[in-house]
């Protein structure tokens, strides 16, 4: 695989030289300052290109191009936004971009009651609290009709976890839940989040799923046109939240929205942290089922709570946790070894330690949460000698 990093560009405080340290190849950036639903300026482009060549590394794979909330309700100016979305594609190919990520999560992006949970060992940690989100969700949003989506002995749960919040706590709560995109400056007040949940009234599964097939038909062509590989981030956590549908979540989630869409431009971002949130996702055999549709991949673990759905998880080390990241670097890498047979470009599949947990230098860096420095290193290097493990000939996996 090819083992790439993401940046956040300047504002990042893990700059590029630090991930060529640690061993990345390349860069997994975006331009977070420029409006989601808006072309991508050619200069800025020119800008993150050259900003990471300065660090002595290249820019691999678009991590995100924003899908807008007009594009997944069909509301306002979608329309437009797509035509712009498809204008970007050509841009960023232009530049030498071959694969872009995206998400079709509604509202929230990936959510997270604590963005710095204690670990065992004195490391910080992302988790989701379950009693937490619902408490958030009945006390603190007041969302109207929420007490139906939830039994009652978890509304109990919440109760009790509510009653024991400070006022700084709830504020961090309200922060953590209604942050957007990862290195966005955007985020959601009480009020806007109610606002934008009301926007999706009418909107169940059946028509997100259909609303993400009529996206996927007009940009796929564009794609195939310009030569990019566009892969959809799976929900995280994988389960409906506030009231919202979520529609990549598992396997037969996938199934239908590649069988819909039927062109190898059309693939998946493959996350074990976002698909390990389930304990019914098998990942090896999902990484088997969708091998030749995974254009990136993101490697991280979380321990659950409990098998229930859904549950209280955390992120843990990359090589503990619920998910087999032997297994599914084994899946991977026979994959890349079936794409170079058959001679495909895209046998290198880029792959990012995804998250880390935050130790040693990090717990005074104070970088953007998930991402630290020397938590994410630890991470590649682990991850890294499991691939040059399986690729010796001894084990029958040449890479």
């Amino acid at each position: 695989m090819r083992h790439t990093w993401r940046w956040f560009g300047p504002i990042d405080r893990v700059s590029v030289r630090d991930a060529a340290q640690a061993g990345a190849e390349g860069i997994v950036s975006a331009l977070h300052h420029i409006a989601t639903g808006e072309v991508w300026p050619i200069e800025d482009i020119a800008c993150r290109h050259a900003e990471i060549q300065q660090g002595g590394l290249v820019w691999d794979v678009v991590e995100s191009v924003p899908v807008s909330e007009e594009i997944k309700t069909q509301t306002a100016d979608w329309r437009r936004h797509v035509q712009n979305w498809q204008e970007t594609l050509r841009r960023l190919s232009d530049t030498g971009i071959k694969t872009v990520c995206y998400n079709f999560m509604p509202v929230l992006d990936w959510t997270r009651t604590d963005l710095r949970w204690d670990t065992r060992h004195g490391a910080k940690a992302m988790r989701f609290d379950l009693a937490e989100f619902v408490a958030f969700d009945l006390f603190i949003l007041k969302r109207p009709g929420a007490e139906e989506d939830y039994p009652e002995p978890l509304r109990e749960d919440a109760a009790r976890s509510f009653s024991t919040m400070s006022d700084a706590k709830i504020a961090a709560l309200g922060k953590n839940i209604g942050a957007g995109l990862p290195g966005s400056a955007d985020g959601y007040t009480l009020d806007q989040l109610l606002e934008k949940l009301r926007a999706y009234r009418g909107i169940g599964r059946e028509r997100l799923q259909q609303h993400l097939v009529d996206f996927l038909s007009e940009v796929t062509p564009v794609a195939e046109e310009v030569g990019i590989n566009i892969c959809a981030h799976p929900d995280d956590p994988p389960w409906p939240l506030l009231g919202l549908p979520r529609i990549l979540s598992t396997a037969e989630d996938y199934a239908h929205m590649l069988k819909q869409v039927d062109s190898r431009a059309n693939g998946m971002t493959f996350c074990t942290g976002s698909l390990g949130a389930r304990g019914d996702n098998d990942l090896p055999a999902m990484a088997r089922r969708f091998a030749d549709r995974i254009h990136f991949v993101h490697l991280r673990n979380v321990t659950r709570d409990t098998d229930d759905l859904p549950c209280s998880f955390f992120e843990d080390e990359h090589l503990e946790g619920g998910t087999d990241m032997v297994a599914v670097i084994a899946e991977l890498l026979a994959e890349e070894a079936r794409r170079r047979a058959a001679g495909r470009v895209d046998h290198r599949i880029p792959m990012r330690p995804d998250h880390g947990q935050e130790i040693l230098d990090d717990l005074v860096r104070q970088a953007q949460p998930g991402y630290p420095a020397i938590g994410r290193l630890k991470g590649l290097a682990e991850l890294r000698g499991i691939e040059r493990t399986l690729a010796h000939p001894h084990y029958g996996l040449r890479n």
